[in-house]
């Protein structure tokens, strides 16, 4: 455990001792949807006056259950810890419809997709355990202000914010990275960065009514956001160029009983150079090109309810990428869901998914490995495992014990991990587990 985290459960360790005087929600009261309850009821005094925190913690354990490249079962364990606050400006120095918003989030463990399940020497295209990644550390997650004007018609918002919290944004539960919210950062992640790296920017939202919304985002692209040892560092040096997202969406509620969805188009330019993909004679410097885009859409609806409660009902979910060919590892992916809220009436809160994602690794890519094998078996430790498509399966039920404490087993079924057909299709059995301390 590192540093950070115990200091952070110090923090908590002293949360509770307040909580404990508890007037309202007591520590672990399975209707408070605190864990550590009401503070003595200083935490919603709190808010009433425009101060709101985040304590959260979610933990995603996986095991590999069959197939794989390393067929030695064992498990692994991947955590992140959140806590911040929310300003609500207004009430706090009357400054009209604006907010402040700061979160550190920390990660530790391990992710059995790249400890076992793919060719160590290809890499991982998804992962079982999205909560892993961008490195085991705390990070500045969010550092942003946010305002609305004329009557909500215009919003901005400046600071330190990572990509996919405004674009192609989507609400999950999947615990595979492939089913999950802002895939963009997931196939073009050297420019776009998702949850929990941010990156200094400016995004301008015009909602034309309120269906319709058109936004557009200048985010600073600097790769030494990702450096663990920049993890805290609100620098700007090591800037390479601008990631410029748009999107155009549209949030209706359809029907009679007003369910809701979301549907969305977009696109990304990124001004930095990169390395071209594929190279013609395969000697000397990678081509590079002067930019880098791509596009994107995503569509979620809700289109049942439940004996007439909206809360309750079944969600489809369908999400696609497409990113430029001549620097794309992953040029296409596309995926289908869908969740189900409520499925028994003994049990109202609880929830269940399903989903499939194709990812494929750009042809050119494809071509490069091949060439550059001249020959080698798979056996060879010179040989470049050649990769094409990976198909990603997610099944989970979501136990919702209390307002505070979700726990979602799950099993997903990777074909072709790391887009190898030469490694053996995965069976993985996983565990999600979601606390609002």
């Amino acid at each position: 455990m590192s540093r950070q985290v115990a200091g952070l459960l110090v923090c908590l360790g002293g949360t509770m001792l307040m909580a404990s005087q508890a007037q309202a929600y007591s520590v672990l009261d399975s209707d408070s949807p605190w864990m550590l309850g009401d503070w003595g009821g200083e935490r919603t005094a709190l808010e009433e006056k425009g101060i709101s925190f985040t304590l959260g913690y979610v933990s995603e354990s996986a095991w590999n259950a069959a197939g794989g490249y390393n067929h030695d079962r064992t498990a692994r364990y991947s955590d992140q810890w959140t806590l911040g606050t929310t300003l609500d400006l207004d009430r706090l120095f009357s400054i009209p419809n604006a907010t402040f918003q700061f979160s550190l989030t920390d990660r530790n463990g391990r992710d059995i997709t790249r400890d076992r399940v793919v060719d160590p020497r290809s890499g991982a295209l998804s992962s079982t355990q999205e909560v892993w990644g961008r490195g085991q550390t705390t990070r500045i997650t969010q550092l942003w202000y946010q305002q609305s004007y004329f009557d909500d018609t215009l919003d901005i918002k400046l600071g330190r914010i990572p990509v996919g919290g405004d674009f192609a944004s989507i609400d999950s539960q999947f615990q595979n990275l492939a089913l999950g919210s802002g895939q963009p950062g997931n196939w073009a992640g050297g420019i776009w960065y998702n949850w929990p790296v941010s990156q200094w920017a400016g995004r301008v939202r015009l909602n034309m009514t309120p269906e319709w919304y058109a936004q557009v985002g200048v985010f600073n692209q600097n790769p030494s956001n990702l450096e663990v040892s920049n993890a805290l560092d609100l620098k700007h040096s090591g800037t390479t160029g601008t990631l410029v997202p748009v999107e155009l969406g549209w949030t209706p509620r359809l029907g009679t009983q007003q369910l809701p969805g979301k549907y969305a188009i977009g696109g990304y330019y990124s001004s930095a150079p990169a390395d071209a993909v594929y190279l013609e004679n395969g000697n000397g410097d990678p081509r590079q090109e002067s930019r880098r885009y791509g596009a994107y859409f995503v569509a979620q609806q809700q289109v049942t309810a439940r004996d007439g409660d909206v809360h309750r009902g079944m969600t489809l979910t369908f999400q696609g990428i497409y990113n430029d060919h001549q620097t794309a590892n992953v040029d296409r992916y596309l995926s289908a869901a869908m969740s189900y809220v409520g499925p028994f009436d003994a049990r109202p809160k609880d929830d269940m998914g399903v989903g499939l994602a194709w990812v494929h690794v750009n042809d050119d890519v494809t071509r490069s490995q091949r060439r550059n094998n001249n020959g080698q078996a798979f056996g060879s430790v010179l040989y470049s495992p050649v990769q094409g498509s990976e198909y990603d399966m997610e099944v989970y039920y979501g136990f919702h014990m209390s307002p505070w404490l979700t726990l979602r087993p799950n099993i997903q079924y990777m074909v072709h991990p790391g887009g190898v057909t030469d490694v053996d299709n995965a069976l993985v059995g996983g565990l999600k587990v979601q606390a609002t301390l």
